[in-house]
């Protein structure tokens, strides 16, 4: 999935049109989106220390915006983080050893490695490190703004940080964030066709309503706001009870200041997610991520990317081509996974799409919240009967290449051939999608 970054920063209160520029894509682990501002060398950081790093304005905020705007004020509460060594974190993953390599991105690497508690030294930690590369993409400031927010935020929705590194060493400056361990990687691995299993109806349901849970707290949970600006599927992971938890918080800002409707900042993120006022004006709300959330919908009903640049033209935009199946039921069925091979609960799928609609209105005043969401997720998990709960295997293993690409080869016939139908069940209206 490509990402952009577009350059809108206001110099007056009138936002700029932005116009994207491409940047290399990112794995499936984070974004390698960034503000064109993040990108700092290595000498201009080595003039920091850690005190300078929690003290200085991280947000890109226009000047019409309150200085509450910038992460730094969340830096100013209590943060139960651990302060690791270098020293420990080169130790615990060997040496930084690709055999331990569970992601790497723009950012860098991301490292499974075992810790002693603090609490108790016979108890063990899985955690996973995530190295800032000198060279890479995501920039400084997002290191900040992750531990300025997972360092006073908590949810059982959201991924725990346990702790963070800030040191200088023979070869330079070192930025690296330790998380809890989440074994059973991103919704987007599992959705895609390299697994041989795929995530069951019911684990798709559950994988919705935490993520919504999440968002929900992050905008109405607090007395602060913070608009996760990124979400996408590779930002969902999954623990060891696949519960569902949000990840990769880099680009989120607060949200606007009270008296303002909105944050005007670079626009950034990934494409295929991001809300269409947005894009055309750099102006934030958490509307923005309610139309994210309805991008991420589709993805669990249909298991296919926003955007695919290897499929065939006419479904290469997953909005545009689930537009054209929304008028009946029988077309309705087409778009539904076919790796679920026909077990899921229809009715929930309607369910399931129709709050996605809510969520892709144009008009984004007319977006539901997210914890308005989540009512009518708990409301269709209640009433919906899923069978005998099934869970995907604890380990997924990939499918042989050549396998995976025949069964595409005949999915994707079976895809494209129309059923036209006349009864329309389905109203699609209140949504239109623009290429990014």
């Amino acid at each position: 999935m490509r990402c952009f970054d577009f350059s809108n920063e206001e110099k007056n209160d009138e936002p700029k049109t932005a116009k994207p520029i491409s940047v290399p894509f990112s794995t499936s682990t984070t974004s390698m989106s960034t503000d064109r501002d993040m990108r700092r060398s290595g000498s201009e950081l080595n003039s920091q220390n850690v005190s300078d790093l929690n003290s200085q304005n991280v947000s890109d905020i226009s000047t019409a915006s309150s200085t509450k705007n910038s992460f730094a004020v969340l830096s100013q509460r209590q943060s139960n983080l651990r302060v690791f060594t270098f020293s420990e974190l080169k130790t615990a993953t060997k040496n930084f050893s690709r055999t331990l390599m569970i992601g790497e991105g723009g950012f860098g690497g991301v490292f499974r490695a075992v810790i002693r508690s603090t609490e108790d030294s016979h108890k063990k930690i899985d955690i996973a490190v995530k190295q800032l590369s000198r060279r890479g993409l995501q920039g400084h400031k997002e290191w900040v703004t992750e531990v300025n927010v997972l360092g006073v935020v908590e949810h059982p929705n959201l991924v725990k940080l346990v702790g963070y590194c800030a040191e200088d060493d023979e070869r330079g400056i070192q930025r690296l964030l330790i998380y809890e361990y989440m074994p059973n990687r991103s919704v987007l691995d599992h959705m895609s066709t390299r697994f041989q299993t795929t995530l069951p109806w019911a684990t798709r349901m559950k994988i919705a309503q935490d993520a919504a849970r999440g968002l929900a707290y992050l905008h109405e949970g607090m007395e602060f706001q913070i608009i996760f600006r990124d979400f996408k599927s590779s930002n969902i992971l999954l623990d060891d009870e696949w519960n569902a938890k949000l990840s990769d918080f880099g680009l989120a800002r607060l949200g606007p200041s009270e008296g303002l409707s909105h944050v005007s900042t670079a626009v950034v993120g990934t494409i295929g997610y991001a809300a269409p006022e947005y894009i055309q004006t750099g102006r934030l709300t958490y509307k923005s991520d309610v139309w994210s959330y309805g991008v991420f919908l589709y993805e669990l009903i249909t298991g296919r990317r926003p955007v695919d640049r290897n499929r065939p033209k006419n479904e290469q935009n997953l909005l545009d081509w689930v537009r054209a199946h929304l008028t009946d039921v029988k077309k309705f069925t087409l778009i539904i996974d076919p790796k679920l091979e026909g077990k899921y609960s229809l009715k929930s799928a309607q369910k399931l799409a129709a709050i996605a609609n809510k969520c892709l209105s144009r008009q984004a005043k007319t977006r539901p919240k997210m914890s308005e969401v989540l009512e009518m997720l708990d409301k269709i998990m209640e009433t919906t009967d899923f069978g005998t709960p099934q869970t995907p295997l604890k380990n997924p293993v990939l499918k042989d290449s050549s396998e995976t690409l025949s069964k595409r080869e005949r999915l994707r016939k079976r895809l494209i051939d129309p059923i036209i139908g006349e009864n329309g069940w389905f109203a699609w209206r209140s949504w239109r999608h623009k290429a990014c």
